[in-house]
């Protein structure tokens, strides 16, 4: 069922959203040079390694580090970077990964290839065998502001109640909290 509602959801979306998707590959393209998409590995189900896109936010360059991590994380932004990061708009891509099946409309979010601390504790609490997704249960509880441990304790918590119901919880909640760009720092 999870994945029925991935595939009508996530191609509904790209349909409804194709012409604003065209509209802002050109302003990514424009603002800044080299490509419109961001291809990011990371970490999957059972940890396996799969390619994310995302709009380029960031300048050609930028240390593939979790944004928290980069020292003045700001002077490597795009024009527009602030914006698409600020409007989760640069996450738009991943309605492709959604319909490849990489990645679900609601799950952990996929961990950076790098940030072995997160992908240890949710291997640790079975967190791994969950599909990432565009959104979930720690995304709308503190996104960017949470620690690694208390965003795996909320994956676990996630895990323990996953349900359509619970699903369509999340995408409501996280409606609500990107038109307010609540838990975005950078």
């Amino acid at each position: 069922m999870k994945r029925c509602l991935d595939l009508l959801l996530a191609a509904t979306a790209l349909l409804l959203l194709a012409a604003p998707l065209v509209l802002l590959a050109a302003l990514v393209r424009l603002t800044s040079p080299g490509p419109v998409l961001y291809w990011s590995d990371r970490v999957g189900r059972n940890n396996i390694i799969f390619r994310m896109p995302k709009f380029r936010s960031m300048r050609l360059g930028t240390p593939a580090l979790a944004t928290h991590l980069l020292p003045e994380p700001d002077q490597y932004l795009t024009p527009i970077g602030s914006f698409l990061r600020k409007s989760s708009l640069d996450e738009l891509p991943q309605l492709w990964s959604v319909l490849a099946g990489d990645m679900s409309l609601v799950g952990p979010r996929p961990a950076l290839f790098n940030q072995d601390d997160l992908i240890a504790l949710r291997t640790q609490h079975g967190v791994h065998a969950l599909v990432p997704g565009l959104t979930g249960w720690a995304q709308i509880n503190g996104r960017d502001e949470l620690p690694i441990p208390e965003k795996v304790k909320l994956d676990v918590e996630y895990l323990q109640r996953r349900s359509v119901c619970f699903d369509l919880r999340i995408l409501w909640l996280t409606l609500v909290r990107v038109f307010r760009t609540d838990g975005v720092s950078h």
